[in-house]
C-alpha cells in the first residue's frame, strides 16, 4: 500500500483517522495507531510482518538489558550485531555471493531473497534507539507498545524520514490534534502527493525510456535528458514522500523533522548533503562519523572517516556496486572541498551551483544505472554522443511533447525553489481572500492527483527499494 493509491486515500486513511478521533485518551489512540501501522505493513508484505515485529522486540529487549546497568557493552554489541545481521541477510547476501562468484569464478547459488519493504529504515531506527539508550539509559522506554508505535508508525515506516526515539518520545506520551495542525498536515500531504504524481512520475517516464535504450540508440541529447529527468524524479519522488509522511504525522499530532531543504540550490557537495535526505545524513553523522573520530584527528583521518561514511551511505541505498560508487563519488568531492582543491571562490559564485549540479547529475546517472556497464554507456553518450540521427531526433520529440516539456521546466524551477518564494509571499497572509485562494490551490492539486491516479499505471516509489 502506497500513500498515493486509491485504497490508502479513500479507505485506509479515512478509517484510521476517524476511529482515532473517536477513541478517548492517548493510550488507546497509541494502540490503534500501532495496530493500523501493522495492518498497513502487512497489506504490502504479509510474510515479513513477523520480521518487523522481531526487530522491534529485539531492540526492546536489548534496551531493557542496557537500562538494567549489567553488561551494557555486551548488550550494545549484541544489539548492533543482531540488527546488522538481519539487514545483511535480507539485503546483501545475494550481492555478496554474486561478487564472490565474479571474483573467484565460482557458481555459488543465490537464495534470491525478496527485500523486505522499509528494512533499511526501521533497522536504522532500531539501531538509533539502542545506541541512544546506551549513551543515556534514562532515554529508553520500558513500554513495548511505545516502541512498536515508534518503529512501525505507518507514515514513516516504509521510506522515512528516519526518526530518533528521543525526538518523538514526548509526543507519544502527550500530544493533541488541533484544527490548525490537521489543516497543515492535510496541505503538506497534498503538496507531497502532487510532487510525486504530477512531477516525479512525469520525469520518471522520460528517465525510464532513456535508460532502457541500447547504446546505439543514445546520443548526447537523449543521455542528458535521461540523466536530468532522473535527477528530478528521485528528488520529487522522495521529497514528495517525506512531505506526505510529515503531513500524515501532523494529522495525528506528531511533528517530524524536515528531510529536504531545496538541495538542488546548493553551491557545494557538502551543502548538498546538509539539504538532501537530512535524517539519513544526521544519522550517519551521529552514529558513524563522530564515533570514528569525525574531524578531530587530523586531515588524513578526517578524509578516511568521510570515505567510510559515504561508502556506507552508498551501500545502504542498495546491494549494487553502482550505489557504492555513487557514495564514493560524493565522498571524493566532499573531501576535495575540505582540502580546498575546489576553490571556495568558485563555490561562492554561480559557478559553484553549476559545479554542484554537474556532480549530482553524474552521480545520479550512476545511481540509476542497472550496472557499471550501463552507467558507462550513459556517460559515453553524454560526453561523446554528438552524432545526431533523424531517428534520435524523432525519439527526442516523442519524449518531449508539450505537456512533458512544461512539467519538466516547472520541475526545474520548483527544485531550485523559485516559485515557492513567490507563492510563499502570496499565500502567507491570513485574509479571507488568501485563505480561499490557498484552499482552491490545494483542492486543484488534489483533483489533478486523483485524475492522474484514475488513468495512470506508472506509480513507483523509488525509495521503497531501499
Amino acid at each position: 500500500m502506497v500513500f498515493s493509491s486509491p485504497i490508502f486515500l479513500f479507505a485506509f486513511l479515512p478509517a484510521v483517522y476517524l476511529i482515532y478521533q473517536l477513541l478517548p485518551g492517548i493510550p488507546s489512540r497509541n494502540c490503534w495507531l500501532a495496530l493500523a501501522s501493522l495492518v498497513f505493513y502487512t497489506f504490502g508484505q504479509p510474510r515479513y510482518a513477523p520480521l518487523l515485529l522481531a526487530s522491534v522486540l529485539v531492540n526492546y529487549l536489548f534496551g531493557l538489558w542496557i537500562m538494567s546497568g549489567r553488561g551494557r557493552k555486551p548488550a550494545m554489541a549484541g544489539a548492533v550485531i543482531c540488527n546488522l545481521l538481519a539487514l545483511g541477510a535480507f539485503k546483501y547476501l545475494d550481492f555478496l555471493l554474486r561478487t564472490a562468484n565474479s571474483i573467484a569464478g565460482t557458481d555459488l547459488p543465490l537464495p534470491g531473497i525478496l527485500l523486505p519493504i522499509g528494512i533499511s529504515f526501521y533497522t536504522f531506527q532500531g539501531l538509533s534507539y539502542v545506541i541512544d539508550v546506551y549513551r543515556d539509559p534514562a532515554s529508553g522506554s520500558r513500554s513495548l507498545g511505545k516502541l512498536i508505535l515508534y518503529i512501525s508508525f505507518f507514515p514513516q515506516l516504509i521510506a522515512g524520514p528516519i526518526i530518533k526515539y528521543h525526538d518523538v518520545s514526548r509526543q507519544i506520551d502527550r500530544r493533541e490534534i488541533t484544527p490548525e495542525g490537521t489543516l497543515f498536515g492535510l496541505r503538506r500531504f497534498i503538496m507531497g502527493m502532487g510532487k510525486k504524481l504530477l512531477l516525479a512520475n512525469t520525469a520518471g517516464r522520460v528517465a525510464d525510456a532513456v535508460f532502457a535504450l541500447a547504446a546505439g540508440q543514445l546520443d548526447a541529447r537523449l543521455a542528458w535528458l535521461g540523466a536530468v529527468s532522473y535527477t528530478l524524479q528521485i528528488y520529487f519522488d522522495f521529497s514528495g514522500y517525506s512531505d506526505m509522511a510529515i503531513g500524515l504525522g501532523a494529522m495525528f499530532g506528531f511533528t517530524f523533522r524536515e528531510n529536504f531543504n531545496l538541495p538542488y540550490s546548493s553551491r557545494s557537495i557538502k551543502e548538498f548533503w546538509r539539504r538532501w535526505h537530512i535524517s539519513l545524513s544526521s544519522w550517519f553523522r551521529d552514529y558513524l562519523y563522530i564515533p570514528l573520530g569525525g574531524n578531530r584527528r587530523g586531515k588524513a583521518r578526517t578524509a578516511v572517516n568521510k570515505f567510510v561514511v559515504f561508502f556506507t551511505t552508498g551501500l545502504w541505498h542498495g546491494a549494487n556496486w553502482t550505489f557504492v560508487l555513487w557514495g564514493l563519488w560524493h565522498g571524493l568531492f566532499s573531501t576535495l572541498e575540505d582540502a580546498n582543491l575546489i576553490p571556495r571562490r568558485l563555490r561562492d559564485s554561480v559557478l559553484g551551483h553549476i559545479y554542484t549540479m554537474l556532480v549530482v547529475i553524474l552521480g545520479f546517472t550512476l545511481f540509476r544505472a542497472d550496472s557499471l556497464g550501463a552507467a558507462w554507456v550513459m556517460f559515453r553518450a553524454m560526453f561523446t554522443g554528438f552524432a545526431l540521427s533523424p531517428a534520435n531526433t524523432l525519439l527526442l520529440r516523442s519524449l518531449l511533447d508539450a505537456r512533458t516539456l512544461c512539467i519538466l521546466v516547472l520541475s526545474v524551477l520548483l527544485a531550485l525553489g523559485l516559485p515557492q518564494r513567490a507563492a510563499g509571499r502570496l499565500l502567507s497572509g491570513d485574509s479571507g481572500t488568501v485563505r480561499w485562494g490557498r484552499a482552491l490551490v490545494y483542492a486543484g492539486i488534489f483533483a489533478l492527483c486523483v485524475l492522474n491516479l484514475s488513468k495512470a499505471t506508472f506509480n513507483p516509489f523509488i525509495y521503497f527499494q531501499f
